[in-house]
């Protein structure tokens, strides 16, 4: 076993040690401890749970690979798109969501609107989890397969057992818990790397003076389309401000001013370490420039850069990074099965039953996830359809709904169908060239026309 394997197999047992002594604590409690840390979540948990959360593979490796292969135009995403979609949150909807006093995202539909599309936002919210979830499962595998002489599929399977494990007992207390750690843990880990590449690049002039001009364009050249450059920004922004893994850390605060300022204060730890797989990424070209798989820039940057032991220190921060994020994912997609569609079915499920339902729910997501992993074409591509699924008519419904009484069952109903049907059409069947701005139309054009034929209301929205 190499030294880092060795490293990131330590790491991850202090990892499963943390998780199940609290995950014990969660289990004697109830279904909103395990799911929300009991709605106890102080400032410094709050804000690195929000920055561990997003900060995961696609942040790392994913858009260091994109960077390197077509400059940070390819990249839009990590860590611009996602750092404004944090911020939209703060400055928007982490205070209404939080006063409404949700155990999901999906609760909000049913108070707004019905249990029927409650039901239907649960059932679109839940494969854009297991997808993320996927992602950071195959992200975990490209790690450890660069660290040992495994075959990425037989590394992802490992991953992907080792993170149902990690999450399966943890619930959202000892993820709160485990993120403090993980996130520091990344942050040392980057700027470690980024140190390293910057010397080995001959100083931060010779690193800078490497990079291609043309490589350093944002929204690309003055030829990209307007709607294109629209719509590599709208997804990431509208696609996942409303995610269930962030509105659980919204939800999972102790205060209103606390739920506001993580997502504020994570959003700007977001963007300042963001930035550096971004510099990797572009200084990556001159120093690997034969790289056949682009997504295993970072590991082997730090491979061949970093002493065994900054290695290993480096291999434990990019494993925290993805625990943490892949724990989140899987959580959320195993909240909205067992609250919003189980328990529904079964409203007399004792507390402890609930607990132990959702942690089945975790071991299913898991699996789902770990297909999923093998079969993607690559951490970024799923992180994209992670976002664009379904999420137009989840962000429309749930922006009017909450500050308006503009809209009821039916407009929600469209809204939702229309937005995930169009989208999968433009993107699968027809082939469109920016199925997300599409899907948004669709999406609001739908609400807003069946709003007007509905008329009034039959009941107010909840005070936000």
């Amino acid at each position: 076993m190499s030294p880092a394997l060795l490293g990131i197999v330590g790491y991850v047992a202090v990892q499963l040690l943390i998780v199940f002594i609290i995950g014990r604590r969660a289990e004697r409690r109830s279904e909103t401890d395990y799911l929300l840390a009991g709605r106890r979540l102080g400032p410094g948990l709050a804000t690195f749970t929000v920055f561990a959360t997003w900060f995961g593979a696609e942040t790392c490796i994913g858009a260091a690979g994109r960077v390197y292969e077509g400059g940070l135009a390819n990249s839009t995403s990590d860590p611009f798109g996602y750092t404004a979609c944090l911020f939209l949150m703060g400055f928007v909807f982490a205070i209404p969501l939080w006063r409404r006093k949700l155990t999901t995202f999906a609760d909000f539909y049913r108070q707004r609107y019905s249990p029927g599309v409650e039901r239907l936002a649960a059932l679109l919210l839940i494969p854009t989890s297991v997808m993320w979830a996927a992602a950071q499962v195959r992200a975990l595998g490209q790690v450890v397969s660069t660290s040992s002489n495994f075959d990425v599929e037989i590394a992802i399977a490992i991953a992907a057992g080792a993170v149902v494990v990690y999450t399966v007992y943890g619930g959202m207390l000892a993820n709160a818990v485990t993120d403090l750690m993980q996130g520091l843990m990344v942050m040392i880990g980057l700027v470690v790397l980024l140190v390293a590449v910057v010397i080995a690049a001959g100083g931060p002039d010779a690193a800078i003076a490497a990079i291609d001009p043309q490589r350093l364009r944002l929204f690309g050249g003055p030829e990209t389309p307007a709607l294109e450059i629209l719509e590599r920004w709208a997804i990431p922004i509208f696609g996942s401000v409303l995610a269930q893994e962030l509105v659980a850390a919204i939800l999972a605060s102790h205060t209103a001013q606390t739920a506001r300022n993580a997502a504020l204060l994570g959003g700007g730890l977001y963007l300042v370490f963001g930035l550096i797989p971004v510099a990797i990424g572009l200084m990556g070209v001159s120093l690997l420039p034969q790289l056949t798989e682009s997504e295993q820039l970072l590991p082997e940057m730090a491979q061949r850069y970093l002493t065994p032991a900054l290695h290993i220190l480096f291999a434990g921060a990019i494993v925290s990074a993805i625990l943490s994020t892949v724990a989140s994912a899987l959580l959320a997609a195993a909240a909205l099965t067992e609250h919003n569609v189980i328990a529904r079915l079964a409203p007399n499920l004792h507390a402890s039953t609930k607990v132990r339902v959702a942690r089945g729910c975790v071991i299913v997501a898991g699996v789902i996830a770990y297909v999923l992993a093998l079969h993607a074409e690559g951490v970024y591509a799923l992180v994209e359809q992670a976002s664009a699924f379904g999420s137009a008519g989840i962000v429309t419904v749930a922006t009017i709904g909450l500050f308006s009484r503009f809209g009821h069952v039916r407009a929600a109903y469209t809204a939702l169908l229309a937005g995930a049907g169009t989208w999968a059409t433009a993107q699968y069947a027809l082939d469109l060239p920016y199925p997300y701005l599409t899907s948004l139309v669709a999406a609001l054009g739908g609400y807003t026309l069946i709003a007007l034929l509905e008329g009034q209301p039959h009941s107010a929205p909840q005070p936000t």
